[in-house]
């Protein structure tokens, strides 16, 4: 799966470009002023952390067919590796951004981190499925503390102008590098360690910031004070979890089991409950009112299919390389480190792509490109030419998912007024992780229906191309349309 690097965070909006800097009548402004040493200590820690969970969200894909042998976890369970992190990651993301805003960032951020290497000692020691995605959850917990008040402190211990631009421009690089990195490194530590060692290697990095953070990192929380919106969170956290377990339950065992119905429907009527706690909540968790925008409802379902269905690609693409192509955990990584080094380079990219053909020419042709190379593995086989025929097309389908990411996330933030950017950019921050959790599952169920792994591979590929490429038409069609809702 890919990770979203350049859309904006719900406590720093970002822009395609950076705004020009003031110039004098003799040449441009003097270069950024160089951070002192505290001030670079406290990014050290606020990078680290987050190059930690990118880290997480990439460095068990490639190990994943060892470690389902080794805990006994079928392919349609293995899911859960993945959507166990991510579940809890995105549910609770905006519920504690606002507890940060409200009890202490700083107090926040250090029981996220601490948390966060607990569970990966969990995950590094598990002796079954069952505690192995116990300290799965527990990291994606972690995780949705970290991320938001890490990003808050950050956008609030450096002044706005260049040295936060310097500050989250660096941040912005190793989150790109953490996913990269997170492929190749995973595949190294699993051919030579075993699939503990990736999640050793989470619990190393807790514990070398968790000590530094406390005496560098001040405390800040928002004047304002905002209610906490416990009903919105506690019914899209559950309808998104019913949904899910049933999803993923339905891929070993089908629809007709009671505990898939019954999910299904909890999850449908707990999601349609949050619709409507969020029309009575003071302070939302999502602004309803701000889904009637044309660019904000037309760009986040763009944003949403393109997280969701390359994260499956990744997923359905790793089994397929070490169960049909039988190449190692190590050269698994390596494919996808390429795929991460064009991504770096094509979100470098984007925005001045953007800038020549604008924000939503952009998201349609980069769900385009996405959609006709997810097509392009469809040619994959059993012989050896298969693995530069995938490295290749997954690269390319990579660099349009990164222009899909950086173009809705301008879309959704171009034309909203300053005092509503914290809602679209919070819209967001949640659609890139509802996309990564809910990819996985969804298509895993056809993923073992085919009957063998390339089969079901090519079944998904197929399935993900079209609903890229009708996703693609219909953004098309919305954006274009100047008197639907509110612009």
């Amino acid at each position: 799966m890919a990770i979203d690097t350049s859309a904006p965070s719900p406590a720093a909006p970002a822009s395609p470009t950076a705004p020009p800097g003031p110039t004098g009548p003799t040449g441009p402004a003097a270069a950024p002023p160089k951070l002192s040493r505290r001030d670079t200590l406290i990014l050290f820690v606020l990078c680290a952390a987050q190059f930690m969970v990118a880290l997480d969200f990439s460095v068990l894909n490639v190990a994943l067919p060892v470690l389902g042998e080794d805990l006994g976890m079928s392919h349609a369970a293995l899911q859960w590796a993945v959507t166990a992190f991510a579940l809890p990651s995105g549910g609770f993301l905006l519920l504690f951004g606002r507890v940060g805003d409200l009890f202490g960032r700083r107090r926040l951020f250090l029981g996220g981190l601490a948390l966060f290497g607990a569970a990966s000692l969990l995950a590094t020691f598990a002796w079954d499925p069952a505690s192995f995605l116990a300290g799965r959850a527990l990291q994606g917990v972690g995780a949705a503390a970290i991320v938001p008040t890490g990003m808050s402190l950050l956008t609030t211990t450096f002044p706005e102008g260049p040295q936060r631009d310097r500050a989250l421009g660096i941040s912005g690089t190793l989150l790109s590098l953490g996913f990269t990195v997170g492929m190749v490194l995973g595949g190294v530590l699993t051919d030579t360690l075993g699939w503990r060692s990736t999640m050793g290697l989470l619990t190393l990095f807790a514990l070398i910031v968790l000590p530094l953070a406390p005496g560098l990192l001040p405390e800040s929380r928002t004047p304002e004070r905002p209610r906490l919106d416990i009903p919105g969170a506690v019914t899209v956290t559950g309808g998104l979890l019913a949904l899910i377990y049933a999803l993923s339950t339905a891929a070993e065992r089908g629809f007709g089991g009671t505990d898939v119905l019954v999910a299904l429907t909890a999850g449908i009527a707990l999601l349609a409950a949050f619709g409507y706690a969020e029309t009575r909540a003071a302070a939302p968790l999502v602004s309803l009112p701000m889904l009637r925008r044309r660019t904000v409802a037309w760009g986040n379902l763009g944003g949403l299919v393109t997280f969701a269905m390359m994260s499956t690609v990744v997923f359905v693409l790793t089994l397929y390389f070490q169960d049909v192509l039988d190449l190692s955990a190590f050269e698994t990584g390596l494919v996808f480190g390429v795929q991460g080094v064009v991504s770096v380079v094509a979100g470098m990219r984007a925005p001045k792509v953007i800038g020549r053909f604008g924000p939503h020419r952009t998201l349609v042709g980069s769900l385009l490109g996405q959609a006709l190379f997810v097509a392009a593995l469809l040619a994959i086989g059993e012989g050896a030419w298969s693995v530069w025929l995938a490295t290749v097309a997954v690269s390319v389908a990579s660099m349009f998912h990164l222009g899909a990411i950086v173009s809705y996330g301008v879309t959704v933030t171009s034309g909203v007024p300053d005092e509503e950017q914290g809602l679209a950019t919070g819209l967001v921050t949640s659609t890139q992780q509802v996309g990564l959790t809910i990819g996985i599952p969804v298509l895993g169920v056809l993923a073992t229906t085919g009957g063998d792994t390339l089969t079901g591979t090519r079944t998904v590929l197929a399935v993900d191309a079209a609903v890229v490429l009708l996703t693609a038409a219909l953004v098309a069609v919305g954006l274009k349309r100047r008197r639907w809702g509110r612009r």
